[in-house]
Parts: structure tokens; C-alpha cells; sequence
């Protein structure tokens, strides 16, 4: 049967008609075969109303596909990161907002965290670490210092929190805009992902969060985002704040 022959059975189908009581289109081509067809259907019982979502179901392989649905998804840009080389401690200065972190005694339940990177002399660098622990509570901070050893192409760090605790952290990545960047620590148990702004889309952070799982050895199972909005908070994969 021609085409303009299956929407006329679709359309007698969709009126809940005896198809012989149809006036169906036949082409000369096709008018033989057509003729049998109907006469043996004619043949049979009259058909039972279908349900109403058969009907639709009919309907929607008739039709087009819309170009929305034709096409497939368009995939996601792949993040790239500078791994290798000297750091620009220039560009690498300046406020950081903490987008993830794998909770650690000393930033656990925190939210809105930023940390303002300021570069003294002999690659020394101050570290303001500003914070919450509710957004209903108020802003807190504590001064960091930071020695850079400068034979590491500038990514391994030796920090002193609140002047006597002691600890070794690492740049791992940055983006090649400095827009965002990894952080290490020894042993893998701890890392961050900054961001010069206070919001990532999923993507980014999911592509990054794979890269510290995959190319770091990080356990990811643990790592948190940090609300930096109210709206934020009690969200599936944020951290929860230290008070509500």
C-alpha cells in the first residue's frame, strides 16, 4: 500500500471504523493487492475500539521525528588543564573561591569559603581564608602563611595555619585562563577545587572531580561541594554546614 494508503488506514483506525467502510486511496500499482486486502478484511469481525493510548502510540510513529529529538545530544566540552610547568604565582594570586574539598578538621562544615592569595617577597604568600559556619552566622578568618619553593616550578607549597600547624599542599592543575585550579595534598587523603568565581556548572566540576579520582588518586567518595549560596545547602553532594 502507498503512503497516502497508511494514513488513510491510520485515520480509519484512529475513528474507530470498519476499514471497509473507509474510503481508502489506491493507486493503480498498487490496486490489486490493495483490493484482496480489503476484501479479506472484510471478511473479518468488526474490530474493537483500540484504547486510546494504542491510538497515540500510532499517531507519533506516523509522524516526523521532531528535529529537537533527531538529533543527539551534543557532547561536553572536555575541561583542559596546564599539569606541567612552572606556576605564574602573579596570576595565580588574588581570592579563590573553594567550590570542593574533601572535609578536614580545620574547614569541615564551613560554607561560603574564600581564600585571597597575596604574594610577599622571596615567594613568601599570605593567605586570608574567609568563612561561615551558617549562613545566618558571621563572617570569620584566619591569616595563613605560605613558603614557595620555588625549585618545584612553583606548585609545591609549605603553609603554617593559625602560625604553628604545619602542612604541605600542591598545585596540581590550573586552567590555562587561571579560572580554576586542583589542589593536592601528601598522601592524597585531602584536595580542593577552586574557582575564581562562586558557582561551576555540574559538568566542569564532575569533569575535574573524575581527574583527581583518575590522574591523582584521590578519593573522590569523600570529597564535598561548599555551599556558597543558601540555596545550596541540603542539596544532594554539598557539604552541611557547621550550623543552620
Amino acid at each position: 500500500m502507498t503512503f497516502s494508503g497508511n494514513m488513510a488506514v491510520l485515520e480509519c483506525i484512529l475513528g474507530r471504523r470498519h476499514l471497509t467502510d473507509c474510503d481508502l486511496p489506491l493507486t493503480g500499482a498498487s490496486l490489486p493487492a490493495e483490493h484482496a486486502a480489503l476484501t479479506f478484511i472484510g471478511a473479518l469481525p468488526v474490530m474493537r475500539p483500540i484504547p486510546v493510548f494504542l491510538s497515540v502510540l500510532l499517531l507519533s510513529l506516523a509522524l516526523p521525528l521532531s528535529p529537537a529529538y533527531a538529533q543527539e545530544t551534543a557532547p561536553t566540552a572536555t575541561v583542559e588543564g596546564i599539569a606541567e610547568g612552572p606556576i605564574d604565582l602573579q596570576r595565580f594570586m588574588g581570592r579563590w573561591y573553594v567550590i570542593g574539598r574533601v572535609p578536614n578538621f580545620i574547614e569541615r562544615g564551613h560554607v561560603a569559603s574564600v581564600n585571597t592569595y597575596t604574594l610577599r617577597d622571596d615567594n613568601k604568600v599570605s593567605i586570608q581564608y574567609q568563612f561561615r559556619d551558617g549562613f545566618a552566622e558571621p563572617a570569620e578568618e584566619i591569616e595563613i602563611r605560605a613558603k614557595v619553593d620555588e625549585d618545584s616550578g612553583n606548585r609545591r607549597w609549605r603553609t603554617w595555619f593559625y602560625r604553628v600547624v604545619p602542612t604541605h599542599t600542591r598545585i596540581l592543575e590550573v586552567a590555562p585562563d587561571y579560572s580554576w585550579a586542583l589542589i593536592g595534598y601528601p598522601g592524597r587523603e585531602m584536595a580542593w577545587i577552586f574557582a575564581r568565581e562562586p558557582d561551576m556548572d555540574n559538568a566542569t566540576y564532575r569533569q575535574l572531580a573524575l581527574r583527581l579520582r583518575d590522574k591523582y588518586d584521590v578519593n573522590t567518595d569523600k570529597l564535598k561541594r561548599v555551599p556558597q549560596h543558601p540555596q545550596q545547602v541540603d542539596k544532594l553532594g554539598f557539604e552541611v554546614p557547621n550550623k543552620k
